[in-house]
């Protein structure tokens, strides 16, 4: 009898000992599996982009493209009210009307280990202004002394747009050390930032990876690697978000938006930029060297259809340079489509209209270059509408196409004109564009203008603090580029930016600056 209950005791003892056992089994079990997904979803943090402009070299003192993938960084930088706030720099601002300080951040290394200081920033915008000529111009330093984190800059004069300046990308911090060590044809291709993400590979004009920096001063990235690819084609960058090869796409063509947005994981962000759709002359021409014919091509743009039929709503009608809904946006009213008024203004200038109905003077027809480019979708058809509208004035325009518009532009001089766009308050301020496009040594002065009265405006701004006063100098400027049509401003166009719906913690931003960001996460 006690044998029996032994046996029967000793038996429920062991079976509950198997089930705990068992029970234990299926909880580590069950504890490995979700490592494992923890692990797998780790290495599936990884996202593709597509960018719709080339990138020849990584070089962050000629290209745009090291900032936006996240490889490197500026001073200061603008925040999502367009306002000024430090980056790589903790405080700043001015001992008198020439020298400014900046406190660099002391936790900051590069993506080497290097630490980050006041003399290593030096130097980096000491290759910038060698590398960027434009650079000298727009920061207009005399001198720079470096002591630990603190750096010194004393401006060739009172320059209150410093700061504005120093948001440039162009900036960018690098470790010049590092160049010194690589060389620099490898390093343009390789540079050694502070960002987030530091460079994996490189191909020129297709597509650069990079990979995560786990020490990156501002907190791990969440995202372990990203291919950013360049491709001009607007519909294959469409076709390609449609296809889920891509997660992110700038610039996608306003007419492929319906279709894109009936698949319930991809959505399209139209964000109001900072940027202006509009039309170049060149002041080396002398087809358009009068601005009776520059405002006679300024009455042909139909900028109402522009916005309606071409950009689909996701524009509206410029009335100048900067938007009209910023402080320093002109009052002018936005030109309409006036096919008579054109007429009258060419006959101003000299010109009539012979029995087939064309324009011409001393026995020439008007016959007018205009260069495009199909970075930005939305150009080529701006360009066929106004030649279709020229036309009818009597205006025979020849449109060329060119894949770099900005190389094309510089080396040539034959043509009449270009579309553009450009970011025209890229940093909450009138100053960069008037700077770059207008004076004599802009990089953006392709059209080489070169107006006494325009340098004087400008001039006057770069030394002026009050900001009552300089909102009043940027629209004296507007008001002058309008009345010397130096430029035609066509539309102020939305940012079209595809996203899937497994990025998080992101959106886009006006500046077009900041776009691979260490918060940027996946689902």
């Amino acid at each position: 009898m006690k044998k029996n209950s032994f046996n029967t005791k000793s038996l429920l003892a062991l079976l509950i000992c198997l089930f705990i056992f068992a029970a234990s089994g299926c909880s580590a079990e069950n504890s490995n599996s979700d490592s494992e997904g923890e692990k797998m979803n780790e290495k599936n943090k990884k996202v593709t982009m597509i960018f719709s402009f080339k990138s020849a070299s990584l070089d962050p003192h000629t290209s745009f493209t090291p900032i936006r993938a996240g490889i490197t960084e500026t001073l200061l930088k603008l925040d999502e009210n367009s306002n000024i706030e430090g980056w790589l720099v903790e405080k700043w601002g001015t001992l008198d009307s020439t020298t400014w300080e900046f406190t660099i951040r002391d936790n900051v290394t590069f993506q080497d280990g290097d630490k980050l200081d006041a003399a290593g920033v030096k130097a980096s915008i000491e290759r910038s202004i060698a590398i960027n000529e434009s650079l000298g111009e727009s920061l207009k330093i005399a001198s720079m002394e470096a002591d630990g984190q603190n750096l010194t800059i004393t401006t060739t004069g009172p320059y209150p747009a410093l700061p504005s300046e120093l948001v440039n990308p162009y900036t960018s911090i690098v470790n010049t050390a590092a160049e010194l060590e690589m060389g620099q044809e490898k390093f343009r291709n390789s540079p050694v930032g502070t960002g987030p993400f530091s460079v994996k590979k490189f191909t020129s004009n297709q597509e650069v990876q990079v990979v995560k920096n786990d020490n990156y001063w501002a907190g791990k990235p969440k995202i372990n690697e990203a291919t950013i690819k360049f491709n001009e084609d607007a519909n294959v960058r469409a076709l390609a978000f449609q296809a889920k090869e891509a997660d992110v796409v700038y610039n996608l063509p306003a007419e492929g938006i319906e279709v894109i947005e009936k698949d319930k994981e991809l959505t399209v962000k139209s964000v109001p930029g900072l940027r202006s759709h509009f039309i170049l002359y060149n002041q080396q021409s002398s087809k358009v060297e009068d601005v009776k014919v520059r405002a006679a091509l300024n009455l042909l743009i139909n900028r109402k259809s522009i916005a309606d039929d071409i950009m689909l709503g996701h524009a509206i009608p410029a009335n100048g340079p900067f938007n009209s809904d910023l402080p320093f946006g002109s009052d002018d009213a936005v030109k309409k489509l006036d096919l008579n008024k054109a007429k009258l203004l060419l006959a101003e200038a000299g010109y009539t209209e012979n029995a087939d109905g064309k324009m011409e003077k001393d026995g020439k027809a008007l016959k007018l270059e205009l260069i495009t480019y199909k970075a930005r979708p939305e150009l080529p058809l701006i360009a066929q509408l106004f030649q279709s509208d020229c036309a009818k004035a009597g205006i025979e325009i020849i449109i060329k196409t060119v894949e770099n518009a900005d190389t094309h532009l510089v080396e040539n001089k034959g043509w009449d004109m270009s579309t553009y766009s450009n970011n025209t308050s890229p940093r909450g301020d009138g100053s960069y564009f008037l700077n770059t496009a207008f004076t004599e040594t802009g990089a953006l002065n392709v059209g080489r203008i070169n107006l006494p009265e325009m340098n004087e405006v400008i001039k006057e701004l770069n030394k002026t603090r009050d900001l009552d006063k300089r909102t009043q100098l940027t629209k004296d400027a507007a008001t002058i580029i309008n009345k010397e049509v130096l430029h035609s401003y066509a539309v102020y166009p939305n940012i079209i930016v595809g996203v899937n719906d497994r990025i998080k913690n992101w959106i886009p931003t006006a500046e077009e600056y900041y776009i691979l960001t260490h918060t940027m996460d996946v689902k």
